[in-house]
């Protein structure tokens, strides 16, 4: 097969060469993955991106070095016939160029559709997000997948629909690519996300605010830090919305984002945990306050120079799926589901001590936590120890998982990285408003009474249950204070520094 004089040089051979080879591959990589379900984010990586490139790169440089060929030609007087080329299909050089140039322009074309759509759906691919930068994103990825979330791809609210918001993820992604290839990414990645599209474009693709339910029932099993793991449970009836469902948002936790009524706040820092000035306004009455924490109170430069964010759904709920529980939640829940056996003496004040030992590498916390958990049983139960091994082998199987589910020493990450704005009881959460400081010019009080939000319908320890009908609320009792610390302080005053 003859083709024109100027295809004849090394650096078209070259190029031939690579989009040969990079071709045969993505076949070969594509049928691995289609029939032997093979694979993994790297293959992926490398059959719809890498290797494309190098397929385009090579078809360029075959013409580049036609060009170089030419030039050089030219240089040494050798004159080509200067004539617009004569389409003979009967000369066998027109034949063979026409041929290779048309068949391979139609399937150039074909794959190249094939692998962009393939590209663009791998990159909008959980695997994609979640392990292709394994080091960087594995505390996001695991949480991710233990989360109500996990069935929700990554980029239905980290970007969305629209390819408007596709391409400025895509141009972020450029430095977070670079802060990965360098090793200047922070430890732990700082959050709020600046710049994220609106929730309402994104959480409100399946969340319709005005069909919230109504209440719903919250019951938690606790276990204090006693030598029987005394179980403590409390109920409670959480007011999402207002009594009856066809009220819609009047009342409840969700009037926050009720369409009528627009609550804007200002925050002093970008972790957005201190709000010294809200403003309150209602677009059917036309009703307009503005509350300021008395003890707080911003300067006129500050009002003039600082951010009024209007509030939506990720004010509070800012960690939807990558949520990374405290020990006593992640303990807890290992006690309730079985992975913790709850009849070793001590276990929940043990392992509540063992997961807050600072490490550099799960691994040796892991070694830490063996460790530890045997010392200690061995020193204080020997008999236990002897008789119930198998059981304390299961308790730091259930410690470990845990741990490995909600801190990750490598990235700094852990319960305290990340606030979690859901409840009040860690972090601050509801009493960064509601602490009954922020007031308004006529003495109105954004109230801190538990009650707006919930009420307790049960609490105690089983056997001993306080329980009240559905529309009554119990008075809290803490198992922990006796002298009811409680009534005057913020409950993450205490609970923040349980480990």
């Amino acid at each position: 097969m003859k083709f024109p004089q100027s295809f004849y040089n090394w650096t078209s051979f070259i190029g031939g060469i690579i989009s040969i080879v990079s071709l045969f591959m993505i076949g070969f990589l594509f049928v691995i993955s289609m029939f032997f379900a093979q694979g993994s984010s790297y293959l992926g990586l490398f059959m719809w991106i890498v290797l494309p490139s190098f397929l385009v790169i090579g078809l360029l440089i075959i013409p580049t070095g036609m060009i170089i060929k030419y030039q050089k030609d030219k240089r040494q007087k050798i004159v080509y016939e200067k004539a617009w080329p004569k389409v003979d299909l009967n000369d066998p050089k027109v034949r063979n160029a026409a041929m290779i140039f048309g068949i391979g322009s139609v399937f150039f074309l074909l794959i190249s559709a094939v692998g962009s759509y393939e590209a663009f759906h791998y990159t909008e691919s959980v695997k994609f997000c979640g392990t292709l930068c394994h080091e960087v994103m594995k505390p996001e990825y695991v949480a991710y997948q233990n989360s109500s979330h996990a069935r929700v791809a990554c980029v239905e609210c980290h970007v969305g629909s629209g390819a408007d918001w596709y391409v400025r993820s895509k141009l972020s992604g450029l430095y977070q690519v670079y802060a990965v290839t360098f090793g200047t990414f922070p430890r732990p990645i700082p959050t709020p996300i600046s710049n994220l599209r609106p929730a309402r474009e994104t959480c409100e693709e399946c969340h319709w605010p005005q069909k919230f339910y109504a209440r719903q029932l919250v019951v938690e099993k606790h276990y204090l830090a006693d030598e029987d793991n005394t179980e403590w449970d409390i109920s409670l009836q959480m007011k999402t919305g207002p009594a009856y469902s066809a009220l819609g948002l009047q009342e409840g936790i969700h009037w926050h984002i009720n369409p009528d009524v627009k609550i804007e706040y200002i925050a002093t820092e970008p972790e957005r945990q201190n709000i010294p000035w809200v403003r309150y306004t209602n677009s059917k009455t036309g009703e307009s306050y503005i509350y300021e924490d008395g003890e707080n109170k911003l300067s006129q430069q500050q009002l003039d120079t600082l951010e009024i964010r209007v509030m939506d759904c990720m004010d509070c709920h800012n960690r939807p799926s990558h949520d990374y529980h405290t020990p006593v939640k992640f303990i807890n829940n290992g006690i309730t589901s079985g992975k913790i056996p709850r009849e070793i003496p001590g276990i929940k004040s043990l392992a509540m001590a063992v997961v807050a030992a600072n490490f550099s590498t799960t691994d040796s916390v892991m070694n830490y936590i063996q460790s530890e958990v045997y010392k200690f049983y061995q020193t204080n139960y020997e008999d236990i120890f002897n008789e119930k091994k198998d059981l304390i082998d299961k308790a730091i199987s259930g410690i470990q998982e845990e741990y490995k589910k909600n801190v990750f020493p490598e990235m700094n990450v852990k319960w305290s990285a990340y606030q979690n704005n859901i409840g009040h009881l860690e972090f601050l959460g509801c009493f960064r408003c509601h602490n009954d400081r922020h007031q308004d010019q006529g003495g109105l009080v954004i109230s801190r009474d538990c009650n707006m939000c919930h009420s307790i319908v049960a609490q105690g320890v089983p056997d001993t249950l306080q329980i009240t009908s559905v529309n009554a609320t119990l008075e809290f009792v803490h198992p922990n204070d006796p002298d009811g610390a409680w009534k005057t302080e913020l409950c993450s005053e205490c609970h923040k520094d349980l480990y």
